[in-house]
Order: structure tokens, then sequence, then C-alpha cells
């Protein structure tokens, strides 16, 4: 048990990001829509000071030393390794995807102030999922997360395609929200305790656990597994991404599926350790389905952000593929596919943000031929994200893919590393198709690119950063190893 002091310490970031949150909230009700570039800013920052609280003399030297992992709140909040790596990624996710939103707000008319605000208590959410060390705390920062995505999926509300958004987000996740609890309350009744280390304790003899927990798992697993958009609980995904205001889908891809994914994790290889031959089966399954599904339901798609919804769902069954190997390898595996897929698909998106035709946003796959011969800077950030995307070496994207089926054959999961090059092999289709496009197709017409610093600069720092991964992997990959080790010791 820790002390408060020693607790709001250990949960400082979170407490930074909560009390702008908060002070930002107040402003906005009171000033209105003057103040949105203002808290976007704000906001921003205290990202930025968040990710160096993380990462501050104390916190470093502990996370280089593969310390243990520390606990706040009698066990609530748990700080390690592997929660520090992914916060890093949802602050620098959301004040990326910040700047994504800015001037198409502003050019549509919906800019308010409460865009940012969302942003924050989202972030907040995602930050305390990744450290819930308890099935209450998990719940809290899901549902925190969870209700500021509803609103920005249906944010601009006079928009049909967005109102229809928003409410199929909340319909469908105010149900696995539902099996999530009803999950929760199996594994209370059953063991009579809801903290992950008790759980971890109780369960590390499978003789003679009750089948009412394994029950209470399998109810969990489907209702994060709706969070991450795995099959068959995905059926969300492509209408949300479609529909929503870009900037907020280019979120949902990048920080949200991530930190769902993170939790799945320390849910699976925390307190369900000792379930690992149940779970394990059902990981395999949603792996498989998500891999082939993401890849051949892709293929025939027009609309970018559907088939970039598709391709999320078919990254998210190569990142199950890492928590089914599982061990130091797969974690491993796992963070370091978090980064460069987060890269990479908001990169995607800024390359939508960037293209307008006739004042309106360009999302028509075909609508992107020819984009060479007009915008070769916008062509060429796409081409190193597309190829990054489908894994070709030596991009960034080839590593990625590379460590997860490394992973998986180590843990003697060759079928499954085999369905997943197989699915890559599908995928790459459908990323090369819109290369082929914009290098050898005739224009249908001509694209005015977005005037934008944000935008611009997101597509900018995507694509340097996958080739500086691409160029020095190292720094990334011993990272990750190390962050794996002060996960599972």
């Amino acid at each position: 048990m820790i002390n408060n002091p020693q607790s709001l310490m250990i949960t400082l970031p979170e407490i930074e990001v909560g009390v702008v949150g908060l002070v930002s909230l107040i402003a906005a009700a009171a000033c209105g829509a003057r103040v949105t570039r203002h808290i976007g800013i704000l906001a921003i920052l205290v990202f930025a000071a968040a990710a160096g609280t993380l990462f501050c003399p104390e916190r470093l030297s502990h996370l280089l030393n593969g310390a243990m992992p520390v606990f706040a709140f009698n066990t609530q909040f748990v700080d390690d390794g592997f929660a520090r790596f992914t916060k890093l990624i949802i602050l620098a996710s959301s004040a990326l995807s910040l700047m994504l939103s800015w001037s198409y707000f502003e050019q549509d008319g919906h800019e308010r102030p409460e865009y940012p605000v969302l942003i924050i208590f989202a972030t907040l959410g995602m930050m305390l999922m990744v450290s819930a060390s308890d099935m209450l705390s998990l719940y809290v920062g899901l549902e925190l997360q969870s209700l500021s995505l509803y609103v920005l999926a249906s944010f601009k509300r006079d928009d049909m395609r967005s109102s229809e958004a928003g409410l199929k987000y909340f319909v469908l996740g105010s149900l696995s929200s539902g099996i999530l609890l009803y999950g929760i309350s199996l594994i209370y009744g059953f063991a009579g305790t809801t903290d992950f280390v008790s759980l971890a304790y109780s369960l590390r003899d499978q003789a003679h656990v009750n089948p009412g927990i394994v029950v209470g798992m399998v109810f969990i697993c489907a209702g994060l597994a709706f969070k991450i958009s795995g099959v068959p609980f995905h059926m969300w995904t492509p209408d949300v991404y479609e529909g929503a205001p870009t900037p907020v889908s280019a979120f949902f891809a990048a920080g949200p599926k991530l930190a769902a994914l993170a939790l799945f994790t320390r849910f699976l290889l925390e307190p369900m350790v000792g379930l690992s031959a149940q779970w394990h089966q059902i990981i395999i399954f949603i792996a498989v389905a998500s891999m082939l599904w993401g890849a051949f339901a892709g293929l025939v798609q027009s609309n970018l952000k559907r088939l970039l919804a598709y391709s999320s769902i078919a990254n998210i069954g190569y990142l199950l593929v890492g928590i089914a190997a599982g061990g130091k390898a797969g974690v491993q595996a796992l963070l370091i596919y978090f980064v460069i897929y987060g890269l990479s698909v908001l990169g995607a998106f800024a390359v939508i943000l960037c293209l307008r035709r006739n004042g309106k946003q360009v999302e028509g796959i075909d609508e992107l031929s020819g984009l060479s011969k007009t915008n070769p800077f916008i062509t060429l950030a796409m081409t190193v994200i597309m190829f990054s995307l489908a894994g070709v070496p030596p991009l960034a994207g080839f590593f990625a893919k590379y460590f997860i089926f490394l992973a998986a054959v180590d843990s003697g999961l060759l079928p499954l590393a085999v369905i997943g090059v197989v699915s890559s092999v599908v995928t790459a289709y459908y990323y090369l198709r819109i290369i082929k496009l914009m290098y050898f197709d005739e224009a249908i017409g001509h694209i005015d690119p977005l005037p934008d610093w944000g935008v611009k600069s997101v597509l900018g720092i995507s694509a340097l950063a996958m080739m500086c991964i691409t160029l020095m992997p190292n720094p990334l990959i011993d990272s990750a190893l190390k962050a794996a080790k002060g996960f599972l010791g």
C-alpha cells in the first residue's frame, strides 16, 4: 500500500491533464468559440508537459533499470515501463490529432471549444486505462474515454453521416460496456476481488478455477474486442470512420484503439495469466478473423476512410498475434507496432485532410488519380506511408510486422504467422493500388491542397518518422524491449 502523497506523485501526469481539462471546460463555457484555438494550444502544451513528467529523471531511471512496477491508491493504479511507453504514444497521437483539426473545423463552420476539451478528457481516460490495476479503475478509465468519443463522432451535428456515426457508436458502445460490466461482476462474484494482483494470485492454480470466472473473462474479452474493433465485434468501425469528421477518425485510429489494446494486453497477461489456456483460443480466433476480414473486405472499398477502417481491423489482427505470442518478445513487438502504426495512420489521414476539390474534401480513392503531377510532396509522403503500412522492406512497417511474426514463430504459432503473412500480401494490393493511381493514372480534375501548417506538419512528421525508424530502428527496438521487461519482469 502506498500513501497518498506518493500516489499523487505517481499519478502526476494524469493530474496535470485532468486539471487542464477542467480549466479548459470552464474557459469554454465562459468564453465560447473565440478560445477554441487557445484551448487547443493549451492541450498540446499539457500533453507535452505530461510526457515530460512521465520521463523525468527519476521515472526514466526506474524505466531503464527495468524496476518492478509501483502502485498507487491501494493498487488501483500501476506505473511501469509498459504504461509509460504506451502513454507517450497516446499523448503524441492526441497532440497530432489536434493539429489535424484546426483548419478542418474552421472551414466547415464547426469550430467549437468543446472539441479540444473532449480530446483532453478522452486522453485522460486512455492514460487511466493503460495504468488500470483493478477492474473498477479499468471501467472508469474506459468509460471516460468512451463518453468523450461518442460526442466526438457526432460532432458535426447538422451532418447526417456524422450524427449516424455517433448514434451507431453510442448504441453499440453502450452494449459492449454492459457486456464488459457483466463480466466484471461475474469475476468479482466468483473470485471475491477485482484487484489484478489478487486475481493473478488466486488463479495461479488452473485446476481449481471456478467456471464462472472463465465465463466472466469471456464477457470482458468480448467487451474489449469491441473497443479495439476486432472481428466479429467490428461492425461499427467502417460506418463510424466514414461518418465522423476526418480528424476524429484519425484520432480514433491512432489513440483509443491502441489504448484499448494496451488495456487488453494488461488484462490478459496480468490477472488472467493463469487462464492463458482458455483465453489463448479466443485471441487466436479474433486475430485470424480480423486479419482475413480486414484484408479481403478492404479490396472492394472505394472510400479512403472506409479503406483505412478495414486496414485498422487487419492491423488489430496483427497486434493480437503479439498478445497470443505473449512473453517479452510479444509485448516488445506490440509496442513497436503501436508506434509505427500510429504514425502511419495519422499521416494517411493527414493526406486526406490536405486535399480538396471544389471546396469539398476528397475521400474517393479514384480521386487520387494523377496526384503526383500536381502535388509531388503530398504524393511522396503518401507513398512512404502506404509502403510502410504494406510492410514493404526496408521501411518501418516491415520491422513492425517482422517482430510480430517472429514472436509468433518463436512461441510455436507458425500457422498464425503464416496467416498473417498471407493477409499482409492481400492488404498490400489496396495500398499499392493507391500508389499506382497517384503515379500512373491520369488526373480526373484539379485538387487543391489545403494550406494548413498543422496538417502539413503532421504529414511531414509522420513521413519523416517512418524514414528515421527505417534508417535507425535500434532506439525504438531497445526502448520497447526495456518497457516489456519492466512490464513482465
